[in-house]
């Protein structure tokens, strides 16, 4: 009897054991975020980084009475990197949603893993069109290049620049930029002369400007990463080519909000599309500037930055709806969402899974003291121009 009595109480022991590990483990909701945060393009993982932690500081650290965790993972922009962190958060740590990726590639490297394993990806910063379409668990709350190339190649035209040479990254979403603005810019009777492709990692400007100087465009057309927009502009200056009569048009990645004020006076007009700028005039983006600056020892957040939050946003809303589940329902209550962000209004196409916002058109200037993109046009609802049909 006291054996018997003894292996009852070890199986009983066990059995609550393993209870008590299945209830800790339902009472947590677990985000892996993976972002750079070393190498050369920090400063978008630090952004975004910064922003869940707003979020979480505002909303709080539990959803349907689930303790959100945040695990936090560096892939230093290297997919194969990437691409292991995602596998051992899915498999060794069982997290509900992956989300972050700084650069297309890393978002595409995982793709697969979100599909085999039926795990949400929330795309908060990379913008290839494509994106969305690897996986039909991916969601993007950041945004695409054709939707700001588009706005630029619209705004252009009209506005005197009938004449463009081109220059983008050499890797996805610069691929998109070139493509989406030559064919609304051609559509609206502008001429692209030459098309420029730079390399993506440390990449020297000058002697792709000496040509651009050569080919004596009205404007130049312009996109780099996040991060990459003071190198440019600096080169761009040092070359003369304002001085040439050369204006400097693109997507807001060129004039960055975290670094704009470091680029200097020279960037007064530059004329940008883009779905965010720190000085939105809104209540919303009122808030969210003076949080993330009181938190972050003055910085300003950019357009990493709102996409992280928003990310946030749509993880903790579909977290609501589904009680903190997983997979399918979790994935069916982020699509179609519709909300206010410090950006203006926005939804999650219930179709494409990707964003639909405004597309501002913006213009560099100095207001007390400081350099702000200031928005002076909107076109509204822009879907992705790649996946119109």
């Amino acid at each position: 009897m006291n054996k018997r009595h003894f292996l009852g109480t070890l199986a009983a022991a066990v059995l609550a054991s393993s209870a008590g590990s299945a209830f800790a483990q339902d009472n947590t909701f677990k985000i892996g975020l993976i972002l750079p945060m070393t190498g050369p393009f920090a400063s978008t993982g630090k952004q975004v980084e910064a922003a869940v932690k707003l979020y979480m500081a505002q909303n709080g650290d539990t959803v349907a009475g689930k303790k959100v965790q945040v695990i936090l993972k560096d892939d230093t922009s290297a997919p194969d990197v990437t691409k292991r962190l995602a596998q051992e958060l899915v498999v060794n740590d069982k997290v509900n949603v992956l989300a972050g990726f700084g650069l297309t590639p890393l978002a595409l490297a995982c793709a697969p893993i979100a599909t085999q394993s039926k795990t949400p990806l929330v795309v908060m910063a990379a913008a290839t069109s494509s994106i969305t379409e690897a996986s039909p668990y991916i969601i993007r709350t950041s945004f695409t290049l054709p939707q700001a190339a588009v706005g630029i190649a619209d705004w252009a035209p009209k506005n005197g620049i009938k004449k463009v040479v081109s220059l983008v990254a050499d890797y996805g979403p610069g691929l998109d930029a070139e493509k989406y603005f030559r064919e609304r810019f051609t559509f609206n009777g502008g001429v692209v002369v030459e098309a420029l492709r730079v390399p993506m990692r440390n990449p020297d400007f000058s002697p792709f400007l000496q040509k651009v100087r050569d080919d004596k465009p009205d404007a130049l057309f312009a996109f780099v990463p996040s991060g990459e927009g003071a190198a440019l502009m600096k080169q761009f200056i040092e070359r003369g080519m304002d001085k040439a009569g050369i204006k400097l048009i693109g997507t807001g990645d060129i004039t960055d909000d975290d670094q704009l004020n470091g680029m200097g006076d020279a960037t007064i007009g530059v004329v940008t599309a883009h779905h965010y700028s720190a000085s939105h005039n809104s209540a919303l983006n009122k808030k969210f500037v003076d949080a993330f600056g009181k938190a972050n020892n003055g910085l300003r957040p950019n357009f990493m930055a709102v996409g992280g939050y928003d990310g946030m946003h749509v993880i903790y809303e579909a977290a609501k709806t589904t009680q903190g589940g997983r997979g399918d329902a979790l994935l069916a209550a982020m699509k179609g969402q519709v909300f206010e962000s410090p950006r203006g209004p926005m939804f999650i196409d219930a179709q494409t899974r990707d964003v639909v916002h405004n597309i501002y058109i913006r213009k560099v200037e100095k207001v007390n003291g400081q350099l702000w993109n200031q928005e002076f046009d909107v076109i509204k609802d822009v879907k992705d121009p790649g996946k119109v049909k």
